[in-house]
């Protein structure tokens, strides 16, 4: 069975994920491609507060079809169990915005998209607290051969500024899993 951690550290606003320009966000994304043409691996996403976002960064370049299989959008609660396989315990025990959500959203959509690699995002964009969490508390699961893990990340901004650092935060952390650098 494959080994699962949740990581305890916890990355405040600008370690390592500042605000990202779009293109800074291409610039990783590009690294995290070469990567994964490199070991040719494929990478699935699961996303929920970044609402396709993550997906849309990582398809934009050119030849992304050789490395991004695709992702599901699981904004809904139900979508997470449904499709994904979040189990109702989680959902019922430590809420959508938590880090055994997160690792069971990259690991269904793993399995799901049959990737080598997954990344999930779920957590509170704002502008209101959800399941009792402050605005701006995010979990990025990521799952692969080796296993599946957690970071929580807790970011300022408004909406649109969260969603954006989650999304650099996502590719920052496939690519450190990918490189073996975690």
């Amino acid at each position: 069975m494959a080994a699962v951690s949740t990581e305890e550290s916890v990355v405040r606003d600008g370690e390592p994920a500042d605000t990202a320009p779009a293109s800074d966000q291409m610039t990783l994304a590009g690294a995290l491609q070469a990567e994964l043409f490199r070991r040719s691996a494929m990478l699935a996403t699961a996303e929920s507060l970044t609402g396709g976002r993550l997906g849309d960064v990582l398809s934009a370049a050119p030849g992304a079809s050789d490395t991004y299989v695709g992702g599901v959008v699981s904004y809904a609660t139900d979508v997470k169990q449904k499709v994904l396989g979040v189990s109702e315990e989680t959902v019922e025990t430590h809420g959508v915005v938590s880090a055994e959500c997160a690792e069971e959203m990259a690991t269904g959509v793993r399995h799901l998209m049959s990737a080598d690699y997954a990344v999930s995002t779920t957590g509170v964009a704002g502008p209101a607290t959800q399941e009792g969490k402050p605005v701006g508390l995010v979990y990025i699961g990521v799952a692969s051969p080796d296993g599946v893990r957690s970071r929580r990340f807790d970011f300022d901004g408004d909406r649109a500024e969260i969603r954006e650092k989650v999304v650099k935060a996502a590719i920052d952390l496939v690519l450190e899993t990918v490189t073996g650098a975690a």
